[in-house]
Order: C-alpha cells, then sequence, then structure tokens
C-alpha cells in the first residue's frame, strides 16, 4: 500500500480492517517514532522543531507556527496546519483519519485530536473506522480537551479546557463539559 493510497481510503472514510493496511500502518507508525522521538529527546530551537516537524508531516510547514514539544502523532502524514498556529506542549495527533488546522488557531497542552473510532461489536473492535477533524481560523482549543473523530470546529470558537468535543462547533460558541455544549456565543462587533 502505498500513502496515497491510504488518504484516498481513509478519505472515503473506509474502514482500516485489512491486513495490508495494518502492515501499512505499523510501517509508518515505526518511520513517525523515529522523528518524534528525536523532536521530543533534546532541546531544539523553534527552527529544528519547525524542520523536524517538516519531516514528519512531509511538507515544509508554515514558518509562523510554534511548536512547544514533546508533540506526539501516530502516523504524522495526515496533519495540515495553516499559518499562525501556536500548539503547547503534550498534544497527541492520531491523524489518521485526517487533522485539519486553519490558520490562528491556539491549541493548549494536552490536547487529544482522535480520529479513529473502533466498531462497538465485539468481533468489530479490531476494525477501526476514520474520520477528519477540522478547525476553522483562530479556534482556541483549552488544554486537556479531546476532539473525537469527525468534529469539525467553527471560525473563532473557544473549547473550554477539559472538554470532550463529540459533536461539531458553530463558529463563535464557546463549548465546554462532557460531552462538550455550548456554554455562550462570543459576540462580535
Amino acid at each position: 500500500m502505498t500513502l496515497d493510497e491510504f488518504l484516498k481510503h481513509v478519505k472515503m472514510r473506509n474502514p482500516l480492517n485489512t491486513e495490508r493496511i495494518h502492515r501499512f500502518m505499523d510501517k509508518m507508525s515505526e518511520e513517525v517514532r523515529h522523528i518524534t522521538f528525536e523532536l521530543n529527546g533534546a532541546y531544539h530551537t523553534p527552527y529544528e522543531v519547525r524542520v523536524l516537524l517538516s519531516r514528519l508531516l512531509g511538507y515544509e510547514v508554515d514558518s509562523t507556527l510554534r511548536v512547544f514539544p514533546p508533540f506526539y502523532t501516530d502516523f504524522g502524514k495526515n496533519i495540515k496546519i495553516g499559518k499562525e498556529v501556536f500548539i503547547n506542549a503534550c498534544c497527541h495527533f492520531q491523524d489518521h483519519g485526517g487533522i485539519t488546522i486553519g490558520d490562528g488557531c491556539q491549541i493548549g497542552h494536552n490536547v487529544v485530536f482522535a480520529t479513529l473510532n473502533h466498531g462497538l461489536a465485539s468481533e468489530d473492535r479490531r476494525t477501526t473506522y476514520p474520520a477528519p477533524i477540522v478547525l476553522g481560523r483562530n479556534v482556541w482549543i483549552g488544554s486537556n480537551s479531546t476532539i473525537l473523530q469527525g468534529v469539525t470546529i467553527g471560525d473563532n470558537a473557544v473549547v473550554a479546557a477539559g472538554a470532550v468535543v463529540t459533536k461539531d462547533v458553530d463558529p463563535y460558541a464557546i463549548v465546554g463539559g462532557i460531552p462538550a455544549k455550548v456554554i455562550r456565543k462570543i459576540e462580535t462587533a
């Protein structure tokens, strides 16, 4: 399986349930761990962090990206990050299903993006189902939040610390809790 074949497969939200797919995912995970161990194992300047992230993600990240390691991912090749993005320490990106982070987003400590879910039936547990996570522009994700598969968070929305986001969030909404619910709307001028 090639990277392009895999990305087309997950874009269609097809199940990840064949030996061929599992072997490919294992191979990619091994490659990613080499880079994340290098990234997380010593101090690096902001420029060096961006160089390592560019290797990890498979494209040159924008010069305005700021990431405070440690940073974790188990795939790395299905993350798209815009300009003026900040990602704080200890974030976990499970990106098989795809993660898109719009311009100006702020990601707090220990945030988890989980783009895979397992089948509920016991005979389907080994099957994972991908769905993308999309953050619009200027989204703020508070520390210790979890964003689940298939969620889109609209422009200028805020996710309160510790929230578990299971459904789409409208632009300019503030959500919090488990599961996250709308707390209020942000007033615009």
